[in-house]
């Protein structure tokens, strides 16, 4: 169930990627399908006591892709409330053409009331001469093409308008469906981070529970050491004049601006009595606070992994790497070069069992070192 859940949540992020003129029935279709498997996915935790891991996993993915949706709909609402807007003034310009139009016909209107039937005959006989003849016929030429201008211009604004008229509702149709979409995303997404905190919540009642968690950290923190591992050599990531990673110990600015929640090295619940090694600092920040590069070097990684949702990994020179994780967003790609205080994605809680939070940890080849010990100044919380 977790490869089908995984692989649909990748063919939705690949549609969504479509422009937004695209066929969104596929879009929405496959964002149904990723909502019902990581409700399944929670119902088999429930159930059969799944890897709490791979359910919150399930649950960040799905959430995230209905935090894009919600955000395009937004867009699309606006885009739509701004060309009904648009659409009403120019409705609003052409009635009032149309009304001047209506006036010009009336003063006309009442002109030849006032003439008669036989008004123009008796204009043309009571002509003293031929010349006086042939210039009254000529005026009434004139008078009689724009009468007809007059009518033909009515008849065009009046289409115009009602065009204008009809684009106005359809535009607002729009407008109403994607406030009424908008709003279904926005339950969606609530209602999956509710199961999130609700699985949290249960998982710090249950002892079992909590204790497995604790092991499918750990096999998730050693997972992480070998992707590091398996990331191999890259380009150089030195720059001429740049100073190298190893001499900036101690000199470090913080990735996030916020206090230390969670140290580095062996910690002791003091619930469970249960021991495990925190390899990273976590950072109780605020959610969407920019993260930034700590120092100059290149993005191995950039995507999801288990038991640290979204997260990217630079490596600086001297074999040094710097992980960043819990991200709601990534705003860098693999094998892009960025220099120091770079913004490298945003603060989230994938992955996270207490909200908002950053992990940060750096390594020295496969050894994680202490972040305190290479920041210039950290806050403990």
């Amino acid at each position: 169930m977790r490869r089908s859940a995984a692989g649909a949540l990748a063919a939705l992020l690949v549609a969504l990627a479509l422009p937004v003129g695209a066929d969104r029935s596929a879009d929405l279709e496959e964002l149904r399908r990723a909502v019902l498997e990581s409700r399944a996915l929670v119902a088999g935790y429930e159930r059969e006591g799944r890897g709490l891991l791979e359910v919150v996993e399930a649950l960040d993915r799905t959430a995230a892709t209905l935090e894009r949706e919600v955000n395009r709909g937004r867009q699309r609402a606006k885009e739509a409330k701004r060309s009904l807007g648009s659409i009403r003034v120019q409705a609003e310009e052409m009635s009032q053409k149309l009304d001047a139009t209506r006036q010009a016909m009336s003063g006309r209107a009442v002109s030849l009331y006032k003439a008669g039937e036989a008004g123009a005959v008796r204009l043309l006989f009571s002509s003293g001469g031929l010349r006086e003849f042939l210039s009254r016929v000529n005026a009434l030429r004139v008078l009689l093409r724009h009468d007809v201008d007059l009518l033909q211009r009515h008849r065009r604004q009046s289409a115009t308008l009602a065009e204008a008229e009809s684009s106005a509702r359809a535009a607002e149709g729009r407008w109403k469906e994607s406030l009424a979409e908008l709003t279904q995303r926005r339950g969606e997404l609530a209602a999956e981070r509710t199961t999130k905190r609700e699985l949290v919540k249960h998982m710090h009642s249950d002892r079992s529970r909590a204790r497995q968690a604790l092991i499918e950290f750990e096999t998730a923190a050693r997972a992480l050491e070998d992707a590091l591992g398996d990331l191999g050599e890259s380009p150089e990531t030195s720059e001429a004049g740049s100073v190298r990673f190893a001499r900036l110990r101690g000199k470090l600015a913080p990735p996030v601006s916020a206090v230390i929640a969670r140290r580095f090295g062996r910690r002791v619940d003091a619930r469970f009595q249960t021991e495990t090694y925190q390899r990273g600092i976590e950072y109780a920040a605020d959610l969407g606070a920019p993260v930034r590069a700590v120092a100059p070097g290149h993005v191995r990684f950039a995507g999801w992994f288990s038991g640290y949702g979204q997260i990217v990994i630079l490596e600086h020179d001297d074999d040094y790497y710097t992980v960043y994780g819990h991200l709601s967003k990534i705003g860098v790609e693999p094998g892009e070069r960025v220099e120091t205080r770079r913004a490298v994605g945003s603060v989230g809680d994938t992955g996270s069992l207490e909200g908002p939070r950053l992990y940060f940890e750096i390594r020295h080849g496969n050894e994680p070192v202490d972040p305190s010990e290479w920041l210039a100044s950290t806050r403990a919380g």
